[in-house]
Order: structure tokens, then sequence, then C-alpha cells
């Protein structure tokens, strides 16, 4: 559900990225919020955010979707300008769904995420002021880093926003390469709760989609909880 009635001055990430931008970017204020985090596992990937969006130090929403099914098998989460990152959720998906319409296909995770890369690069003199995470699953789980000038990193697991210095100190001790899919589930929840712990533009609770070869699933407020509930007790 997007929130369309945020104002478009709201951010969800760190924009002391955009700091050396032109065009008057130096008068911006830097804004921050957004812990966004993607992790492969051994038969697929999750990816999960945070749900407050800031402006300043003031909390302007506190049930902000950062974690957008956009395919039957792809997710993308967002961090930035609400309203760029509304745009390019939109885009995207117009431009699979015209894809699928054409070629009778689904299109691959790595060209949806070139797509956008081409996209950021070609603004790149007028940028959309977001950091994108996408991940889905072809032959095999994919995950992609995005940055505001179109850069594109694979990644085995990623975290965006100002709250990922945080959430990089779990990921980095933590993560195994073919963990379990609660494993992975429980630990990209632990990372957005940690980052949530010292970061005060992140919070809210915590969104999370698991994507495998044969499905691509939201994690119930449920399940969040109950992982929430073992860290707290550890």
């Amino acid at each position: 559900m997007e929130k369309s009635t945020l104002p478009l001055s709201t951010f969800i990430t760190t924009p002391e990225i955009f700091a050396s931008i032109g065009h008057g970017a130096s008068e911006v204020k830097p804004l921050k919020g957004t812990t966004t985090v993607g992790i492969i596992f051994d038969k697929g990937v999750v990816v999960a955010a945070d749900k407050r969006a800031t402006m300043g130090s003031f909390i302007a929403a506190k049930e902000v979707e950062k974690v957008h099914a956009v395919g039957d098998r792809m997710a993308l989460t967002i961090a930035g300008g609400v309203g760029d990152a509304q745009l390019l959720v939109r885009l995207l998906k117009a431009e699979l769904e015209l894809y699928k319409y054409a070629k009778g296909k689904s299109m691959s995770v790595s060209a949806a995420a070139t797509l956008l890369s081409n996209v950021l690069q070609g603004n790149k003199y007028f940028p959309y002021m977001v950091q994108l995470i996408i991940a889905g699953f072809d032959t095999q789980p994919a995950l992609f880093d995005l940055d505001p000038f179109g850069g594109l990193i694979p990644e085995k697991y990623v975290s965006t926003g100002s709250g990922s210095v945080t959430a990089y100190g779990v990921l980095d001790e933590n993560y195994k390469e073919n963990m379990s899919k609660d494993d992975a589930v429980r630990l990209a929840v632990r990372a957005v709760s940690a980052a949530m712990k010292r970061d005060s533009a992140t919070g809210e609770g915590v969104d999370a989609i698991v994507i495998t070869q044969d499905q691509l699933k939201r994690v119930s407020r449920e399940e969040v909880e109950a992982v929430l509930k073992s860290i707290t007790k550890k």
C-alpha cells in the first residue's frame, strides 16, 4: 500500500550520500531514516526493512511499505525520497508486466536490475534520491544493490539506509553461505531490529518477503513478532 499522502520531502534513507550532488543539493538539510536488508540463503532470498519515514527529527509516518513485491518472484526494497522511490516501484512493475506481455515470460532479476541501473544512470545529473535492493529467483536466487547513480553490485547479503552500519555488524558476524530459510529470516529481522535500537530514524517494526523457486511470500506480522521475542529473550 503506497503512502501517497507523505510529503515528497520525506526521506527513508541517509541522504548524506547526496551531499556531493549539485543542483541545489547542498541546500538540502541532511535527513535520515530506514534500514533495509537482503540475504541469500540455500534455496532463495529474503529482504526486510523497517516501517518508519522521517523528515529531519520528525517521524512523518509509521507504516511505510519499503519492501515491494514487483513480480511473481521479485521484490524491491526502497530507501531515499519517498516520491522518487514510489515512482521507480511503479515504473519497474509496469516494465515487468509489459515485458511479460510482449515476450510471454518473466524478465530475469539481473535484467530488471540492469533496467533500473540504466534509469538511474540516465538521470545522474538530476538523480533519483534513492538506494535500492532488488532480489528474486530465476534459476537461482539473486540479490543486487543499486546506488543513486546506477551502480549495480551483486551481493550475497547487503544493507542500505541510515541504520545499515549497525545492521552490517550483525550480518558480517552471523551470515553463512547456504544457511536455511528460517535462519536467513531470523538474521534479517535481527539485523533490522538491531538498527532500530541504535538509529532513531529506523523503527516501527519489521516487514519482510521471502522468495524461493516456488513462490514469493510476505512474512506475517505474527512470524516477525515471534522472531523479535526470541531475540529479546536472549
